[in-house]
């Protein structure tokens, strides 16, 4: 797998030369994706990257390749593209796609230019993902439930079959969030339900456990060892490695992480308008993930 830069045969005629594109840059991503860009790599500044056909690219005979760049990994995750070069330096980039002066843009970035961007959102503020409205499904069977006072909000009860705060594309769950006390979280833990409820939320695209009590409160225990509960946090972690278990201080933190993840994950997963010469879509959630190595048989 390599990443591909060449000269770009047909620059910018602009004639300020700090406004062409003289490189292209070939992405190994589904079919391919090709950009006219700057540089050969986002050093100083992100670099804008122009779309184009797949079909732009020179024929053997007239193609001037730059460089191949080996990489380790090029995957697309909803509105960026995480490319890892194989060597030891300038080695982590990203495409981004996102809206920059009222039309969709592509940037190719690195830790070193990012400044806290943030892919396919518009800057933070107190709205979640800069979403003016979001839907939250509450379980009916929740006691005592997060009612978001300061968030751009709208509550639903009704039944779920797992978690206890949902939010919805059409009739489709795309995420849930499990809430557990410290006290529930230890008693579900040892008797083993825990793990039942975990492998129901593990069906869903995106699920979370959050617990409204610090880490610490874990070894502060009477009735059950501490070495115990950690154990088997641990284990339910690795056996579920694509459910998060957050430790929130405050049930007021807890609300704001539930509302700001939801908000995220809607964000991630509702279908978007589709780029001029994109040539993939992100591709769709599928879960539980598989983990790339024989794992040994359960024991007692």
């Amino acid at each position: 797998m390599e990443l591909v830069i060449a000269r770009n045969p047909d620059p910018d005629p602009d004639p300020d030369p700090d406004s062409r594109l003289p490189y292209l840059l070939q992405i190994p991503v589904g079919e391919g994706l090709l950009f006219a860009t700057k540089d050969t790599w986002p050093r100083t500044s992100g670099l804008y990257c122009h779309p184009l056909p797949t079909g732009a690219w020179p024929s053997p005979q007239e193609v001037q390749e730059v460089e191949r760049i080996p990489l380790r990994a090029c995957t697309r995750r909803g509105a960026a593209i995480d490319v890892i070069a194989d060597r030891a330096r300038e080695n982590r980039s990203q495409i981004v796609y996102t809206t920059a002066r009222g039309r969709e843009m592509v940037f190719w970035q690195s830790p070193r230019t990012r400044k806290q961007s943030r892919p396919g959102v518009s800057t933070p503020t107190a709205r979640a993902a800069g979403l003016a409205e979001l839907e939250i499904i509450v379980d009916s069977h929740e006691r005592y439930p997060y009612t978001f006072p300061q968030q751009a909000v709208t509550t639903t009860r009704r039944a779920l079959a797992c978690g206890d705060y949902a939010i919805t594309f059409g009739e489709t769950i795309l995420a849930a969030v499990e809430r557990k006390t410290m006290t529930d979280l230890i008693s579900s833990l040892t008797s083993g339900r825990l793990r039942y409820a975990l492998a129901e939320l593990a069906t869903l695209p995106r699920a979370a456990l959050i617990v409204g009590h610090s880490y610490a409160k874990v070894f502060a225990q009477d009735h059950v060892r501490a070495a115990v509960v950690a154990d088997g946090l641990a284990e339910i972690q690795i056996a579920w490695p694509s459910i998060p278990i957050v430790f929130c201080d405050t049930r007021k933190l807890a609300q704001e992480w539930t509302y700001r993840w939801l908000a995220a994950t809607y964000t991630w997963a509702t279908p978007r308008t589709p780029m001029t010469c994109q040539t993939t879509t992100p591709p769709p959630l599928t879960l539980p993930l598989t983990l790339p190595l024989t794992l040994p048989p359960p024991t007692s």
